[in-house]
């Protein structure tokens, strides 16, 4: 590997720049700003590598997927998605937000971290091996979806539609994070995720806020609901809502106390007092992830522009999210928020579905695994830390769960990444032994470890 390494970092400006390229093409599932371009940009680098590229279309952005095959019986596979998050607001960056702009050795851009970082990371990792040994000790493949940050509406038709396409020995997914000038991280989950929007509609117009004695306001009324599902110790009010919820393995306890989680600098960073009932150490880590979650994404209704109008509002909306850990599933919460809602008296309040993720978990001892860890002592000359599961969400269920393909999740982004707001970020040093982790990953996992 130290051929690998020393090639990598003599050819980082051309990966860095191979990045930049890559971040300055906006590709916006949302609103579907430049989702066309970055699809023939991403197929193109495909093609210079030697991959065999297929565009798989579907009822929205397509999946692109690529074939590059190695001496190796085994297969690795990379999922990693194509598409950011919309930059709102844009007022808040610090530089142009597709600028890919290089600075104080951090790459501060959209995508950066989420997802284009990760991506770009492991294509370069396989260039790397090529450009060193010629053939790869493994055959690859590379499942890249245009749709994640709308929730993979079509990643389970892949599944379905494709299982050839789908068939691998282990799946490294999405990406992950490195602890500042320490170990990187290595997940083997993720917890689930429902997204709901609650509605409600109190009369057909908005009116003079004069009538406000006697007619019903909508944002009142979401008010009221809102506060029928958590009280202030942070606890879910739904009857029911924890019944599924299991206690920790012992393996999940000895990992848990090695996870760390710097309190003072997150609280000085982000200008918080303290934690959520002010939890502080291993309660704290566990309360992260092993808890599921009520979180109140945001409330429209009414009039919040500058200045004043007095208005009574008609209509109201909440937008939450339900982080869900194993055994837990999002059909069974939309019927307990439903039996919910009805008891205390909002019938009327209507639940839309926007998306939802079950919850995925790797066995602690698998080849996949163990190459992982073998190569993150080896790059970051550390152990790593490994997660049992992340406290977000990412959709390895649809093709792990019932497959056995067995899965984890290593990446460059950190901490203070600020993924999904203004300012996303990685550091160019992590960019870069991301590429070596990836390259020894694909090493280690074809020599059977």
């Amino acid at each position: 590997m130290k051929e690998i390494y020393r090639y990598v970092d003599e050819h980082q400006k051309e990966y860095l720049e191979l990045l930049r390229k890559f971040l300055k093409q906006p590709s916006i599932s949302t609103s579907g700003v430049g989702m066309s371009e970055m699809v023939l940009l991403l197929k193109n680098t495909l093609k210079d590598m030697s991959f065999s590229v297929e565009e798989i279309k579907t009822d929205g952005y397509p999946i692109i997927y690529g074939v590059l095959s190695g001496k190796g019986k085994r297969t690795l596979s990379f999922y990693n998605h194509y598409d950011v998050q919309p930059v709102d607001p844009i007022d808040e960056w610090e530089v142009g937000p597709f600028s890919g702009t290089i600075k104080n050795g951090m790459i501060i851009s959209r995508g950066s971290a989420d997802n284009k970082g990760q991506l770009l990371s492991r294509l370069c990792a396989i260039d790397a091996y090529q450009k060193v040994y010629g053939n790869l000790p493994i055959n690859i493949k590379v499942i890249y979806e245009g749709e994640e940050e709308i929730g993979s509406p079509h990643l389970a038709d892949f599944r379905q539609l494709y299982p050839d396409k789908l068939a691998t020995d282990g799946i490294v997914w999405e990406g992950g994070e490195r602890e500042t000038n320490g170990p990187a991280h290595i997940t083997l989950g993720v917890k689930g995720l429902l997204y709901v929007e609650l509605r409600v509609r109190t009369a057909n117009i908005d009116a003079h806020s004069c009538n406000a004695p006697i007619w019903p306001n909508a944002v009142w009324r979401m008010v009221w609901v809102l506060n029928t599902l958590k009280n202030e110790k942070d606890e879910v009010l739904i009857e029911g809502f924890y019944d599924s919820v299991k206690p920790l393995s012992n393996k999940d306890k000895y990992h848990l106390k090695n996870i760390p989680y710097d309190e003072e600098e997150i609280l000085s960073k982000m200008g918080m007092k303290g934690f959520i009932n002010n939890v502080t150490g291993e309660q704290l880590v566990e309360k992260y992830l092993y808890t599921p979650t009520c979180n109140i994404c945001g409330i429209k209704g009414g009039y919040v522009e500058k200045g004043s109008k007095t208005v009574l509002p008609a209509y109201a909306i909440a937008k939450l999210d339900f982080r869900l850990v194993p055994e837990m599933k999002g059909e069974q919460i939309i019927k307990l928020l439903r039996k919910h809602l009805d008891k205390h008296g909002f019938s009327d309040v209507e639940i839309i579905t926007i998306a939802s993720q079950p919850t995925y978990r790797t066995n602690y001892d698998n080849p996949l695994v163990n190459a992982a860890i073998a190569a993150s002592k080896e790059v970051y000359r550390f152990p790593p830390v490994v997660y049992p599961t992340d406290p977000g969400t990412m959709g390895a269920y649809h093709f792990c769960n019932d497959t056995g393909i067995p899965c984890v999740m290593y990446g460059v982004s950190n901490m203070f990444s600020q993924i999904h707001a203004p300012n996303e970020n990685i550091y160019v040093e992590d960019y870069i032994l991301g590429i070596k982790m990836s390259a020894s990953v694909i090493d280690k996992f074809a020599r059977h470890y």
